[in-house]
């Protein structure tokens, strides 16, 4: 069975699991803690980064954008990509938007602070977050949370009338923020709303499972109707 090197919370990681679970594919979840940089790991992916996806007998694909391209292309009916060129670079656009700007903006510094920085040792950085990275984090992810309220004025999905990747690469990020308890979800009803809807898909199940140790979920992270 393919194997998915991965971190519980990582929207990397959960926008390739979200992609396998929507083309209906099989895989075997291994966590690796990038950080440690195991040998073994290095030799499957010399970035040391998570996600890596291992074929049966194949060659290792490594990182979130390249694995689901990989995936759009050879596995399943799916589809996550519309045919048309035009709609298919607003998908692209959406997706760059997410895991470049929103990342670097929100979801990289909350989740190191709130979740990477209690597994690392004191001389790697651990110990309690910087409220300052926090607190900037929260107010960029306002300005993000009125963009998805912009864009599902106009349109059934994020990117046009169908769900894309550009909706689970979004969901993946808001899904690592649900779990710190860090969406102001009440004051944005159209982001909300859209979330609502892709959270109650069947292939967000495992996502919603997920439970890092010592730190468990808010009690409406797994709740469909919150």
């Amino acid at each position: 069975m393919r194997q998915l090197y991965h971190l519980p919370i990582s929207p990397a990681c959960r926008k390739v699991r979200l992609v396998m679970a929507e083309k209906g594919l099989d895989f075997e979840l291994v966590e690796e803690r990038d950080w440690e940089r195991r040998r073994e790991f290095l030799m499957l992916n010399p970035a040391g980064e998570v996600p890596v996806l291992v074929e049966d007998g194949g060659e290792p694909v490594c990182g979130a954008t390249p694995i689901a391209e990989y995936l759009e292309e050879t596995s399943g009916d799916v589809k996550l990509l519309p045919e048309d060129p035009a709609e298919r670079a607003e998908v692209r656009r959406l997706v760059d938007w997410f895991d470049r700007k929103f990342a670097a903006e929100v979801s990289e510094g909350l989740i190191f602070e709130k979740v990477t920085r209690r597994f690392l040792g004191a001389s790697e950085g651990g110990g309690a977050p910087d409220m300052t990275v926090v607190r900037a984090a929260l107010h960029n992810l306002r300005y993000h949370l009125d963009y998805i309220c912009y864009l599902m004025e106009e349109r059934n999905w994020l990117a046009g009338e169908t769900m894309t990747l550009a909706d689970l690469t979004a969901a993946a990020h808001l899904s690592c923020l649900d779990y710190v308890g860090d969406v102001p979800w009440a004051q944005y009803q159209g982001a909300k709303d859209w979330y609502v809807r892709i959270k109650s898909r069947p292939a967000f199940r495992g996502i919603l499972a997920d439970h890092v140790p010592g730190m468990p979920p808010p009690k409406l992270y797994a709740n469909l109707d919150f």
